[in-house]
């Protein structure tokens, strides 16, 4: 999970650099705005690419599943196993996540998913 969340941010951080320059460039408060505006169609495109890569970088999951993959490492080191439905929710948003956006490495997501249900299985059993 941290491997693909960081993964995923560095290569939006190599791909997209001029975009999140731009936005300390025109100052981090409202640096993507949500509506467009009647600016015309060349600037609505370069407008839209900010929201592209707003969305693919810090408003993604790839935030989310650095901290899901840190608190599971945590806990790990500590013997206490994440709850089954954890694993099974991220197995099965990966899965889906991969049949919708081909290719993309999401189905690597749910190998995260079933290690976790593996984990908290062999936690019931003890």
């Amino acid at each position: 999970m941290f491997v693909l969340g960081t993964g995923h941010l560095s290569l939006l951080a190599l791909i997209a650099w001029e975009d999140i320059t731009g936005w300390v460039d025109r100052g981090m408060w409202a640096a993507v705005p949500l509506a467009f505006t009647e600016e015309g169609a060349v600037q609505m495109v370069e407008s839209l690419q900010n929201k592209v890569t707003f969305w693919a970088g810090p408003g993604s999951f790839a935030v989310p599943l650095i901290l899901l993959g840190c608190l599971t490492w945590h806990l790990a080191g500590r013997g206490v196993a994440v709850p089954a439905g954890i694993g099974w929710g991220l197995a099965t948003w990966c899965a889906l996540g991969g049949v919708l956006l081909v290719p993309s490495p999401f189905f690597a997501g749910i190998v995260s998913g079933a290690l976790i249900i593996l984990a908290a299985r062999k936690d019931d059993r003890s």
